[in-house]
């Protein structure tokens, strides 16, 4: 596992290296303190109504973990791990919450990745578009939870059970086979966008899944390759994530590497990003 104990380019701290050494090293610690750098831009209601200034939304487009630190330095020089108030946090989300735990992590000598999926207990009835940690452990890779608190009921935040969150190729599959109703995968219930729901959205997060595996930590409205904001899939379309989910359930590294080298996943110099709500896509030019 030693390849997940390196830095990304997006989870590697940079200058804020140093800042890092201080926080503490053991599992729970990290975690605890990954959960309280984020203040989630939507779940936790209108920032302004928490003391922030609307400008200050721009920081869900922070897309590097060096950048992030150097924000989360400057609202509060105490490391991660000290006491923070929630307006000397970023505004994000839980990509944020897991880039900058795998970045800490990493930086301790734990092998760690993210994870994209959907999450069934943040809404009863539903899986929630979200993004977990990935541990490795003497038992194998373990699902942390970065985002929510120590005592969130109904699941243990340190390994989280595997039919709770379903990765990206866990739940493209579940909803092919009829074993999950496609319509409970969303990014949010109540949020009447059809790209954002069903098969379209699980096909997202199962080429974002390949692309953490591949230590590419992307923002969660990043588009790249094949993908776009199409509200129904094309029959290619859904025989090419057949085929990758396919291909992804119990491929060992070297295989997901020689998978993310096909044109239509792997992360280009250049990608599309879509900034919520719905803005118009712009191009980013990756460092």
């Amino acid at each position: 596992m030693d390849w997940y104990l390196g830095q990304s380019r997006f989870t590697d701290p940079g200058t804020q290296s140093s800042w890092l050494d201080d926080v503490p090293r053991d599992l729970p610690a990290l975690r605890r303190a990954a959960s309280e750098l984020v203040f989630h831009y939507w779940a936790q209601g209108d920032i302004t109504r928490h003391g922030f200034p609307a400008s200050r939304g721009e920081e869900i487009d922070l897309r590097y973990a060096s950048d992030m630190f150097a924000r989360l330095r400057e609202l509060d020089p105490a490391p991660p791990g000290s006491p923070r108030s929630p307006v000397h946090r970023i505004v994000g989300c839980c990509r944020d919450f897991t880039v900058l735990f795998v970045a800490m992590a990493r930086h301790h000598g734990l092998p760690a990745r993210a994870r994209v999926g959907f999450a069934s207990y943040l809404v009863p009835g539903w899986y929630l578009d979200h993004v977990v940690a990935e541990v490795w452990s003497p038992d194998g890779w373990r699902l942390v939870e970065p985002q929510l608190p120590d005592d969130f009921p109904g699941i243990d935040v340190l390994d989280v059970p595997r039919d709770r969150f379903l990765v990206g190729a866990d739940a493209w599959t579940a909803a092919r086979s009829g074993d999950l109703d496609p319509s409970r995968l969303v990014v949010s219930p109540d949020l009447d966008v059809p790209f954002l729901r069903g098969l379209p959205y699980a096909r997202h997060n199962l080429v974002l899944d390949l692309a953490a595996l591949n230590k590419h930590e992307m923002i969660l409205w990043d588009l790249w390759g094949d993908l776009d904001d199409a509200a129904v899939l094309a029959p290619e379309s859904i025989a090419r994530a057949d085929e990758l989910a396919e291909a992804m359930s119990g491929a060992d590294l070297e295989q997901l590497r020689t998978l993310f080298e096909a044109e239509d996943v792997r992360v280009p110099p250049v990608i599309r990003s879509v900034t919520p709500p719905g803005r118009l896509p712009v191009e980013v030019v990756l460092r």
